[in-house]
């Protein structure tokens, strides 16, 4: 497929809606703007920031439609409500803390138009520093991931959701909501190929994702913990729902001892940061009970 510039290139954005959920995410709204500006259809989601997120995104992308949450929906919801706005026959998902250019947007745009069965269309993910992020894989109870990175279009089981081309006509495909952060793509793709529908990866489309930096807070302790928490109860809610009940109290058993341990060791090291994470992750196990007896969550 030959590079689109110009005129192709216009048409093919049009096709698009670029949507990001933002939460406290003042700091790099800038950076993601600067690529978005040939883009003409942009939703944004900003999930009841306390910084001055939405001061930024009026800054630097005035005609964005910019949808203000009361409270924080988390990640999946917060798609799924901008996804019910698009009119385009594509969405294009995109982390606060990726930057992608038209041309890579336009390339993903190509291929899905050539893989009408891909409900998923996904780049490469660049480290800041040019680096190829590991940001694809098979199911990961199904086959271990081996050999290079993909030279061209390949179909993958799952793909992280920091940068994904979403074909609109496949409406049913929705974030589960249960999930409030971590794990809502994997159980997204894992569905998509459950249904024999494609989840693809177009390495020649790139995006530049400086991981973890989409949300700061004012509150460093308390945003580790929370990743931790939610991670924790993410993965149980996965476990339960692709492979049962057992696996899930399995893994959970396991997680507290190792999580117990892990706090413990971490302590005296004096990390004030991995300590709140370990925290966190162990107090969702904890609480992850519910999850993991119910084998198969409501949410779908």
């Amino acid at each position: 497929m030959s590079l689109l510039t110009g005129e192709a290139l216009d048409q093919a954005l049009a096709r698009v809606t670029v949507v990001a959920v933002t939460y406290h995410s003042a700091h790099c709204v800038a950076a993601m703007a600067a690529g978005l500006q040939r883009f003409p259809h942009v939703v944004v989601v900003d999930n009841a920031s306390t910084d001055d997120t939405l001061g930024q995104l009026a800054q630097h992308l005035p005609r964005a439609q910019v949808l203000r949450c009361e409270r924080n929906l988390g990640f999946g919801a917060a798609n799924n409500l901008a996804l019910d706005q698009v009119r385009t026959p594509y969405a294009l998902l995109l982390n606060p803390d990726c930057q992608i250019d038209p041309a890579s947007a336009a390339r993903l745009v190509q291929t899905a138009e050539a893989w009408p069965t891909a409900a998923i269309v996904a780049p490469q993910l660049l480290a800041s520093d040019g680096g190829k992020e590991l940001n694809y894989g098979w199911l990961r109870w199904l086959w271990a991931g081996r050999g290079p990175a993909a030279e061209g279009p390949l179909c993958v089981g799952h793909a992280c959701a920091a940068a994904w081309l979403v074909r609109c006509d496949a409406a049913r495909w929705r974030f589960d909501t249960g999930f409030f952060l971590y794990y809502e793509d994997e159980d997204l793709c894992a569905r998509i190929f459950q249904a024999r529908q494609m989840v693809l990866i177009e390495p020649q489309a790139t995006a530049v994702h400086a991981n973890r930096g989409s949300v700061r807070g004012r509150s460093p302790m308390r945003a580790e913990w929370g990743r931790g928490f939610h991670h924790s109860r993410s993965k149980i809610r996965f476990q339960a729902k692709h492979r049962g009940a057992r696996a899930a109290l399995r893994t959970r058993r396991k997680a507290l001892w190792l999580g117990a341990l892990e706090v413990l060791v971490r302590v005296p090291l004096l990390n004030p940061r991995l300590l709140a994470r370990s925290a966190g992750r162990w107090w969702g196990m904890w609480t992850a009970r519910a999850q993991a007896d119910a084998g198969q969550p409501e949410g779908v």
